[in-house]
This record gives structure tokens, sequence and C-alpha cells, in this order.
């Protein structure tokens, strides 16, 4: 069945053009119909760039009767929809040089060995789904840079700050800069229309090898095609109206997280966009603490160092918390229940400890589409190990996206059945 109707519904006064929320009884029957047989979902991963403190995250016993740890006290009231898992890793060393990995299990080192290279699973995800929203994906920061998102070409995703992220989703673009905008899209367009014709000419001349490596540059081509077709059609679109005023910069760590965290649900509720990644850090003096975050995560068992980190890493976690409180205080017009109940939310790093660990990786999973609320512990030596990327494709393939595979992984994560 082919359905047509406007993206959005709009008020229209004197002039004035206000767009609306998306709102269950605005649509049509048939697209209400398309919905409840397909669920929209949605994904978000939190991270950081250090790990844990191991010892305060982690429980000490398995299964549904875990005593929640020091470093996860703030998810006791959702516990019946989060899960610990133990023994997850992508089987990497590097340290620092793994924090990337996060969402692929891939060293952008050896990304050219992999049919998609190192992409993340939020680029996967908006590649996939793609036009649906003004923005197919969201990448976030706050205090930190934001090293885990990549596209399909290997390319790190700039990330925006609150402040970017507030003007994204409920600012307009002048109209000089949307004049510019579709000036730009023209021009990019009739660029790759003669790279394309020339491509088809070039490639004749070429050997094995060099067909190979051609085919990947078009196929970064073909990706900027996609973001035209992608990007055009919303720019005479007017955003949603936000009932928050523009949050200030650099208010410190907890404020400018928890804002972020309200904007992401946001996005959610106006459907600017479903698949997000967010990193967050630390500024010397936030929390009363004095250092650095990676000063504190090459700790030594030193009882300052450590409890810093605890703080710090606490602090995360009663912000993913509130995300999930946002998420499920908001009904969802798209699905009906909760935002929450159609979310899946990641909490880890792609290295375990700030001293360059990167087994057993810190990996929360909350949302309402799995059946969660355990500590999860896998099998831990060489042999049955399983990669951490098995969860990423349970969480794509959950998502929507028919694959066999995805990065590293070796199939998907059993025990983690849908919640019916």
């Amino acid at each position: 069945m082919n359905i047509t109707c406007p993206r959005r519904r709009f008020l229209r006064h004197a002039g004035v053009v206000l767009a609306l929320p998306v709102m269950e009884s605005l649509l049509p029957r048939g697209l209400a119909a398309a919905v409840a047989r397909k669920p929209i979902k949605r994904f978000v991963a939190l991270s950081n760039n250090y790990g844990v403190y191991p010892q305060a995250f982690f429980p000490a016993q398995g299964g549904r009767d875990f005593v929640m740890p020091p470093t996860l006290k703030p998810l006791e009231r959702h516990r019946g929809d989060v899960s610990v898992f133990s023994n997850l890793d992508h089987g990497l060393q590097g340290g620092h040089a793994c924090v990337p990995t996060l969402l692929s299990g891939v060293m952008p080192t050896v990304a050219a060995n992999f049919p998609e290279m190192n992409m993340s699973l939020d680029q996967r995800l908006a590649e996939h789904f793609g036009a649906a929203t003004r923005f197919p994906s969201m990448t976030l920061k706050v205090n930190d840079a934001n090293l885990i998102s990549f596209t399909r070409t290997g390319v790190q995703v700039p990330a925006l700050d609150v402040q970017g992220l507030y003007r994204a989703l409920f600012v307009d673009e002048a109209a000089a800069d949307q004049s510019a905008a579709r000036a730009k899209f023209a021009r990019h367009g009739s660029i790759l229309d003669a790279v394309m014709d020339e491509a088809k000419t070039v490639e004749q001349s070429l050997g094995r090898e060099d067909r190979m490596k051609f085919e990947e540059y078009l196929e970064a081509v073909r990706g900027l095609e996609r973001k035209i077709t992608q990007d055009e059609p919303w720019l005479e679109r007017p955003k949603p109206t936000a009932n928050l005023p523009e949050p200030p910069r650099g208010r410190g760590t907890e404020k400018d997280l928890q804002a972020m965290m309200e904007l992401i649900a946001l996005a959610m509720q106006t459907d600017s966009s479903r698949f997000f990644t967010l990193t967050s850090g630390f500024v010397n003096g936030d929390f009363g603490l004095n250092g650095s975050h990676h000063g504190f995560s090459h700790h030594g068992e030193r009882p300052y160092e450590v409890g810093a980190l605890k703080t710090i890493e606490t602090g995360q976690i009663a912000m993913m918390a509130h995300l999930i409180d946002l998420l499920k205080a908001q009904p969802d017009p798209l699905n009906g229940g909760t935002l929450f109940d159609h979310t899946t939310i990641l909490y880890g790093c792609g290295m375990a400890t700030g001293e360059h660990a990167t087994k057993n990786l810190p990996i929360l999973l909350a949302g309402g589409g799995f059946k969660l609320g355990d500590h999860r512990v896998l099998p831990e030596g060489k042999t049955g190990r399983l990669p951490a990327a098995n969860l990423l494709l349970s969480i794509l393939q959950h998502c929507g996206v028919e694959a066999e595979r995805f990065g590293t992984s070796t199939g998907t994560l059993s025990g983690l059945e849908a919640r019916t």
C-alpha cells in the first residue's frame, strides 16, 4: 500500500508557519496502521573515553538477584529494564586506540579489510532508515570528543555540543543560509553527475586491484548523493518549537549532560532523529574534583583518584537513568506506549579501563524491546568467548535491519529475546 501524507502538520496564520510535533491524532489512518505493523525503533549509545573503575561497575553476582554495585545505583529504579554484561569485548589490544571500536569492533587502522569498514552501529541504522527524519543520526558530545561514530567510508562524524544540538533541532536557518544551501546542493549534484559519467569511462581501463580501490571511491560519492537526497527535502520545512530555552555552554558536566539528555528526549518526541551517540567527559573543578579524567583513570588504586572516577562514572549513569525517566514519561505517538518502549540504550566504552585494558568492556543495555533485568556473565575463556559485536548485531536486527553480520560479529547474542 502506498501512503502519501505531509511529513509534518503545520499551524499557519498571518504569514507565520509553526511546525507541530508528531501526534497520533494527526496521522492518516493508513499510516497509523502501517506504523502499527512495523514499530519504529530508536537507539542511543552513551560512552566515555576512559572506561570505568570495574570494581564499582560490575555486580558480584550473576543472574537477576544481583546487588546493584555502587556506580550503577542510580539505575536501581529501572533494574527490570537494564542488563549488565560481563566478558563481552572486541578481542582487541591497543588501549586508547580501541575507544573508536565500541560500535563496530573494528580498528580504524584495519577498516579497509571489512565490507563496511569501521562503520558504527548508529551510522548503519542511519544509512538504512535515512530520510525518515530530518537528521538520520545525531553525534553528540559533552566536554570530550565523540570518537565512536564512523561512516561507511571510515570518516569520523563531527559532534555537536549541547548548544549546537539545540540550534540544530529548533532554530531555523536564515533565508540567506537556506539560499546558500540550495546552491550548494545544486552545485554538488552537477559535480556528482559529471563524476559518475566520467567514472564509467575510467573504470573500463582499470585492472582488478585498481577497480576495487575505485569502487571504494565511488561508494564515497554515492554516500554524498544519498546525503543530498536525504537533506534537501528538509530545507523548506520549518523545525518544531521547543518548550525550553537554549541552554548555555559551560555550566558544568552535570548540568550540560542533563540538558543533553532532555534534548535527546525532545528530538525523539518531535521525531527529528531516532539514532544518537553521546560521549561525555569531565572538566577540572566539576563535582569539587581537582584533576583530569585521564589522570584519574591511571589511578594506581590511590583513594582520591579512585573516588574521583566513581563520582564521574556514577554521574554518567545517573544521567542515563534520567534519560530513561524522560522516555518512560513521554507517550510514543508513532507506536503507542511510551518512547522508552521502543528505544534501546547502550552504555559502554571501547576501552575497559583507563589503564589501557580492553578485555571485559563495561556494557549496559536498557530498553523496552528486550527481556532484560539481569547480570549476564558470559563465557570468560578463549574458547567460547563471544564478541561484543554479537550484541551490536542483535540491536541492529531488533531495530529492523535484516543483516546476518555486523563488524566482527559471529552471530547474534542468544538470550536477548524480544519482549512481546
